[in-house]
């Protein structure tokens, strides 16, 4: 773990509140906004304001943010209101203020509020340094853009919170395997919500997103029944102490990285598209799903342009190019990811290599305005995908 990740850690653990999101291209001013700066939700009002805007007036208050790796800054929360705006901004950074710029999209901002007017300011570039800030509190890239919940608090429908109870009692030792999670979550949520498959085939990308939070919430559920009452008592070292933290900081990282694997390839079967999950291709690569699968891609007759390769990431901005070796016959190659925002030359790179993102339809405004109408939505991915196998 490095020291950014650490102290941003540190910082949200010991504030009153925090707020973390991934910076986006209306942030830096690449989409032509009317100001440039932070984009801060509603759900963030209590970080900075005792009460909301009224609409028809601006309202602004002056804090000073101390920034890791930079001079500490004087900025301003604003609220818009006149006009048709209607809109929370944290702004005014002063010269040379580094994180702000196209490069920056992607990156993940955190900001912490101390004590008065005094706020911690962090910026996590690299995609360990997120999934390290992100493990610590039990986030996963949906749960972004809003305000960090430090408590293992359940919020969600009492149906649902009793499918994960009756699943977490029916297994009484350690943690169930992932796959086996993110199918009882994803259960769970569909028998809660009446959800049918027409109801996925007609909003795939929104169904997808609510499995995800689904399985996030049934984990946490698990985390609560065995380690609630562990932690509660004293370690006999320092040493035990590390153990328990690491190996609960590995588990959370390694059900992300699998979790939406599965997830999509649920979202594939209902959609009767025909693919192999891991098969292996050249020098024993295994990309994620091969459509229509392992036996047509080896086989020389059948026709290439029929065969796509898709990854998934949670986060892509430099793991990309792990893809790109994959799949010989493939050159161009289809990536999935919860990530919010890459960066406009990110995005060039990775288009110059034959990478086509495919996002989740939720997340394409917070891309540069520029890449929006090439990026695939997972509806739109489905339809290639159903094209190519000639299925109407």
């Amino acid at each position: 773990m490095s020291s950014a990740s650490q102290a941003a850690i540190a910082s949200v653990q010991q504030s009153k509140n925090a707020f973390c999101k991934f910076i986006s291209a209306n942030d830096a001013g690449e989409t032509g906004a009317h100001q440039a700066g932070f984009y801060m939700p509603k759900s963030t009002l209590p970080l900075m304001f005792d009460g909301p805007g009224v609409r028809g007036d601006n309202m602004e208050r002056f804090v000073e943010i101390d920034w890791y790796d930079f001079q500490p800054t004087q900025s301003r929360f604003i609220y818009y209101g006149r006009g048709t705006r209607n809109e929370y901004r944290l702004t005014r950074f002063g010269k040379g203020f580094p994180f702000l710029q196209d490069e920056n999209v992607g990156d993940l901002f955190i900001l912490a509020h101390t004590e008065g007017d005094q706020y911690a300011g962090f910026v996590l570039q690299t995609e360990e340094d997120i999934e390290d800030f992100f493990a610590a509190f039990n986030l996963s890239s949906e749960k972004t853009n809003a305000l960090i919940e430090r408590e293992n608090v359940i919020t969600t429908e009492n149906a649902l919170l009793q499918c994960f109870t009756a699943y977490v009692k029916s297994i009484p030792t350690d943690f169930p395997e992932t796959r086996a999670l993110a199918n009882h979550a994803r259960q769970c949520f569909i028998d809660a919500h009446k959800k049918t498959v027409s109801h996925i085939q007609k909003a795939p990308d929104e169904e997808l997103l609510n499995w995800v939070n689904a399985e996030f919430q049934l984990f946490k559920v698990f985390e609560n029944d065995r380690y609630g009452q562990r932690i509660k008592t004293p370690f006999a070292s320092v040493e035990e102490l590390v153990d328990m933290a690491n190996t609960i900081l590995n588990r959370r990282k390694s059900r992300a990285g699998k979790s939406l694997e599965h997830h999509l390839a649920e979202v594939f079967r209902v959609f009767n598209l025909t693919f192999d999950p891991q098969a292996v291709t050249e020098d024993n690569k295994k990309p994620d799903f091969v459509f229509p699968g392992a036996r047509a891609y080896h086989d020389y007759a059948f026709d290439s342009s029929k065969l796509i390769v898709l990854a998934s990431k949670t986060t892509c901005k430099d793991r990309w190019r792990q893809i790109l070796n994959e799949a010989d016959r493939v050159p161009e190659k289809h990536l999935f990811t919860l990530q919010q925002g890459i960066s406009t030359n990110q995005l060039a790179e990775m288009y110059k290599y034959g990478v086509r993102l495919v996002v989740p339809r939720a997340y394409i405004d917070t891309f540069p305005k520029e890449f929006r109408d090439r990026l695939f939505t997972l509806d739109s991915f489905v339809r290639l995908v159903k094209e190519k196998q000639g299925i109407v």
